[in-house]
């Protein structure tokens, strides 16, 4: 090639790369929050409006101010959408979601705070005169696929009545329900949730099952959860509540994390008088007939808060009925269809909620592995640390320095019922004091081999099926 002829092509290459450049659609720029009034230029509203129509491509807030707001911020687009504060607060005084992403977009939000007004309890719900209020709400599209990424750093939620951030893929949205027992469709989605610093506290009191986080999906499509650093507690349900009701599997990785003092919206002192007695009892079949078992309970502050269950013999007379109040966990995962749970759960704490604290069950094809290290539950007024595989797959655990103390119920539990198994690994762990009665520090229900190393299992072990091996 001469140089004349090399020059040339250069110069067309040149040409064509500049027009390239020309025709390819630029980057907008992030947009400043200058102001802290509700609306108008320069406020956080306009901006969500602005990076939804594409003249902006993340938001930063500048305003030193804190941000109180009337109604609902919403940001409607499909466009992934980065918030970064300095520590400010978005506030109201209103029973309203605080930030509605409404078109299931990737969202990322840095160093701010969401307060709701607070003071929510069963005697001054949210929910009687409208929608009770969320701090952050997610709702993907039914057409979503890939995965929808939620990433929050230095966030803090609270004072809200239902649940502190939301993740919904259900399209029938607060009635979806949960694990098996889930109604709805979904979107072919997944949906990740990475938590970093994070504090979600004191919401889910004006509605009955208000978690501090919660993520039901549906359809295909996995929960991926991580949290590092953070705090669910105070909440009036679940700390956290993971739901994947069809196809698809929930993987988590938690790693100093306090799931702690929740679950107690049904106020016990309100609401234990109203139980019939006996609240629980079995008879012989032909013994009780049904229309004779206690009706279920109306006219409470909220009747959503009992459990009536009615057991039938064959001939339809009555086994058993049982009457309780409806409590929850510190962290629970529900997960039924196609698919398991795969969790590590490391220098967590995990006390003090009215139900178990750690409550994990698995339904459907899917088997469970679950690694704990360095983790605490104690003072929960049901069993500390409770897994359960409900069908046929297996459970596999790893419980590495551990304690469970003082819990009303076992201090743990790992079942695998129908066909499945259960291989687990203890070592350097202890139970102590929990008091659900005789041997109340360790059940095992279905076949399989329990390998203790170094452990004090000081309120004894109950393994009918499985084969216990001390070394």
């Amino acid at each position: 090639m001469s140089m004349l002829q090399g020059s040339h092509t250069l110069k067309t290459l040149a040409l064509s790369i500049g027009a390239a450049l020309l025709t390819t659609t630029a980057y907008a720029a992030p947009i400043q929050v200058t102001s802290s009034k509700d609306s108008g230029e320069g406020s956080l509203r306009a901006a969500l409006e602005a990076v939804a129509a594409g003249s902006a491509d993340s938001i930063i807030i500048t305003t030193e101010d804190d941000i109180e707001i009337t109604s609902t911020l919403t940001y409607n687009s499909h466009t992934p959408i980065s918030i970064y504060g300095n520590g400010q607060t978005i506030e109201t005084d209103k029973n309203i979601d605080l930030l509605a992403i409404t078109a299931g977009a990737n969202l990322n939000i840095s160093h701010l705070k969401f307060e709701g007004p607070g003071g929510f309890s069963i005697t001054n719900r949210g929910d009687q005169q409208g929608e009770a209020g969320k701090g952050i709400f997610v709702n993907l599209r039914n057409d979503q696929t890939g995965t929808a990424t939620v990433t929050l750093n230095d966030v803090e939620v609270s004072g809200v009545a239902y649940h502190g951030i939301h993740l919904s893929d259900c399209d029938i949205a607060k009635d979806c329900g949960a694990g098996a027992g889930g109604q709805g469709g979904g979107s072919a989605a997944s949906i990740a949730v990475n938590a970093y610093n994070v504090k979600v506290h004191n919401v889910g009191y004006g509605r009955v099952d208000g978690d501090g986080l919660r993520v039901d999906e549906r359809n295909e499509g996995d929960i991926l959860f991580t949290a590092h650093n953070s705090s669910f507690t105070k909440v009036g349900a679940d700390g956290v509540e993971l739901d994947e009701g069809q196809n698809g599997s929930v993987i988590v990785n938690a790693t100093n994390v306090d799931f702690s003092n929740n679950g107690d919206y049904c106020q016990k002192d309100l609401l234990e008088k109203l139980l019939p007695s006996p609240v629980e009892a079995e008879f012989k079949d032909g013994e009780m007939s049904e229309d004779k078992v206690p009706m279920a309970i109306t006219g409470s502050a909220d009747d959503k808060c009992f459990e009536r269950e009615v057991d039938l013999y064959a001939s339809g007379s009555v086994e058993a009925y049982e009457f309780g109040i409806d409590y929850d966990d510190g962290f629970d995962i529900d997960e039924a269809g196609n698919g398991g749970i795969k969790a590590v759960i490391y220098s967590s704490t995990i006390h003090n909620n009215l139900d178990e604290g750690l409550d994990f069950d698995e339904e459907g094809e899917g088997n469970v592995e679950i690694t704990l290290i360095d983790s605490k539950a104690s003072g929960n007024t049901d069993d500390g640390f409770k897994v359960t595989e409900e069908d046929n797959g297996n459970l596999s655990a790893l419980i590495s320095s551990v304690k469970s103390h003082k819990n009303s119920g076992k201090g743990i539990v790992l079942e695998a019922k129908n066909s499945g198994t259960v291989a687990a690994f203890i070592e350097n762990s202890e139970t102590e004091d929990n008091d659900s009665g005789k041997k109340s520090g360790l059940k095992i229900k279905g076949k399989g081999v329990i390998t203790l190393r170094n452990s004090e299992i000081e309120d004894g072990y109950k393994a009918k099926k499985a084969e216990i091996i001390k070394i």
